[in-house]
């Protein structure tokens, strides 16, 4: 593995941690700034692992990252709730952490 993708990885990793921890923060009772000031940065590092994800050849993730960015938007806000939004934010927690430690499959070469 080369420097730059092995760096890249890493950036990547710890982009994806923090964003599950600034998610999780979400479910504590904070200024509605935090939130606003979650969606920009939730958006913005979800643009970059889609395309870091699409650099890498894979399929699947640059769509989840950026449709996930599009929910987190901060342009055309989605009115779910307070409820189902920890719910989701939650989720996409989980998710970013087990995408760290799962590889996307790939299609074998026959």
């Amino acid at each position: 593995m080369n420097e730059y993708k092995h760096t890249t990885m890493s950036i990547q990793k710890i982009l994806k941690i923090i964003l599950a921890l600034l998610l999780c923060f979400c479910c504590l009772d904070l200024p509605y700034a935090y939130y606003q000031l979650l969606r920009y940065v939730a958006t913005i590092i979800f643009l970059y692992l889609a395309y870091a994800s699409h650099q890498e050849g894979n399929k699947i993730y640059p769509i989840i990252f950026v449709a996930l960015a599009g929910l987190f938007q901060p342009f055309l806000k989605i009115a779910l709730g307070r409820s189902l939004w920890n719910v989701l934010d939650i989720a996409v927690a989980i998710f970013l952490v087990l995408s760290i430690f799962v590889e996307e499959p790939r299609k074998r070469i026959e």
